[in-house]
């Protein structure tokens, strides 16, 4: 790869492992699993800024965006993120069943 990358975590993406998993520790009372989410969920980005993050198929929103998004699926979750100059930035985590259309 050319370019190196660096992530930055957007505060909505923060909120929304924060709100996951704190379901999955407190009301499904499974901490160990939480967190190895957390744990997955860093390993896929930081293995996806390693490579390169523009090479993966975009997420075609029906909203217009001025930087397209990419995915990563962790799981029953997508991670969503833009790429910026040399930046991924990360915006969202969420439950891959959900309305991501009206979410992100």
């Amino acid at each position: 790869m050319d370019k190196e990358y660096t992530v930055e975590y957007l505060p909505l993406f923060e909120q929304d492992v924060r709100e996951i998993t704190d379901y999955i520790a407190d009301v499904l009372r499974n901490s160990a699993a939480a967190d190895r989410l957390v744990d997955d969920v860093e390993t896929a980005i930081l293995k996806r800024a390693e490579s390169n993050p523009t090479a993966y198929r975009k997420y075609h929103s029906v909203k217009d965006r001025k930087q397209p998004y990419y995915t990563i699926r962790v799981g029953n979750y997508y991670v969503f993120y833009v790429v910026i100059d040399n930046v991924m930035e990360v915006r969202r985590f969420i439950y891959a069943k959900r309305d991501l259309e009206n979410l992100i």
